[in-house]
């Protein structure tokens, strides 16, 4: 029995077919309408083969034709690059086909990642489209997806569009703007080796920018920051990203500010990193004078400190251990 009846099309037709309407779309003349209905059904179609029906499995040879089709032709590319163009179900149907032929693997080897990794600028429009309201999510979506891949996130990382993430996530649009932190979170947290070998490489250049992030005028962004640059500066691969960080003086008095921020979320998230450079049994000499300088006052501000969290144990573990050590601490001798 023949694979496609004659209602269904073969892979190969179903991709000619989306490539010479989207090209009708691109031109955006009287002949859009009817070119919309038919890139709808090809997306569709193409959908069915990927995910299969509700009783029925997708054969195995036709997603590996499909998935040829869709390299070949270059049409995952002009998917990508038009997808503003496409009507909205349109939009979520190219986010699932090409969520789930990433997926697709050959025993170890994933074909899609290679094809991605060899048209790198595949990463860069769905990057570039938090620039667009009507598919910044979307392309956020297909973007996570890219960053499970450590093979493509590096390819992120280590690229010059990295750095616009810091104008994303202080996007006026909140919905654009927390995406964006969750890809931007994804890519700094997901592959651990890789993400500490970036930022050693990158510290100067990367710390500048993320410490405006810590001052920004965005509740929210502010927050995820500080929050983030917690588990960063915690995480055992950090180590030596760790150790520089709380070595710089500027950045322990930007959490003691923080730790007098009018909002509560914001003075505990502080208090998380401020507590690494007071635990640290190596602190730098200058890090040392700022806390002698300060050590009255910060032991009474601490034992005030967010009394309310009284069913937080660790923390309140926490905090009397910070005060003792900041007791404890006496001036160098000459």
């Amino acid at each position: 029995m023949p694979l496609f009846s004659k209602s269904h099309k073969n892979p190969a037709e179903i991709v000619k077919i989306l490539k010479e309407n989207m090209a009708i779309l691109e031109k955006q003349d009287k002949k859009t309408d009817k070119a919309s209905e038919e890139v709808s059904k090809s997306l569709q179609a193409m959908k069915e083969i990927l995910c299969g029906t509700t009783d029925k499995e997708p054969p195995t040879e036709v997603v590996a034709q499909l998935a040829q089709e869709l390299y070949n032709s270059g049409l995952l590319v002009t998917l990508i690059a038009n997808l503003q163009l496409i009507d909205f179900e349109g939009k979520k149907d190219v986010s699932q086909i090409f969520n789930n032929i990433l997926r697709r693997q050959i025993g170890t080897r994933s074909p899609t990642v290679e094809y991605i990794s060899a048209h790198p600028h595949i990463l860069f429009m769905l990057l570039k489209g938090y620039e667009s309201p009507n598919i910044a999510l979307r392309c956020g979506i297909m973007l996570r997806e890219c960053i499970r891949h450590e093979p493509l996130a590096k390819i992120i990382l280590f690229s010059e569009q990295f750095r616009d993430f810091f104008k994303y996530v202080e996007m006026s649009t909140f919905d654009i703007a927390s995406d964006a932190f969750a890809t931007f979170k994804d890519l700094l947290t997901r592959h651990k080796l890789l993400v500490a070998e970036f930022l050693e490489q990158n510290y100067d250049a990367i710390f500048e920018d993320y410490e405006k992030l810590l001052h920004s005028e965005n509740y929210v962004t502010k927050r995820q920051s500080l929050k983030l640059l917690g588990e960063l500066i915690l995480d055992r691969h950090n180590f030596a990203i760790m150790t520089k960080y709380i070595s710089k003086p500027e950045n322990l008095k930007l959490m003691m500010n923080l730790l007098r921020d009018k909002s509560p979320n914001i003075q505990f998230e502080a208090f998380h990193v401020f507590k690494v450079f007071v635990a640290s049994p190596n602190k730098t000499q200058p890090i040392v004078e700022i806390l002698l300088k300060n050590q009255p006052k910060l032991i009474e501000f601490l034992s005030n400190f967010q009394k309310e969290r009284t069913d937080d144990e660790q923390f309140t573990d926490e905090k009397n251990y910070l005060i003792k050590q900041i007791r404890d601490l006496k001036k160098p001798t000459a």
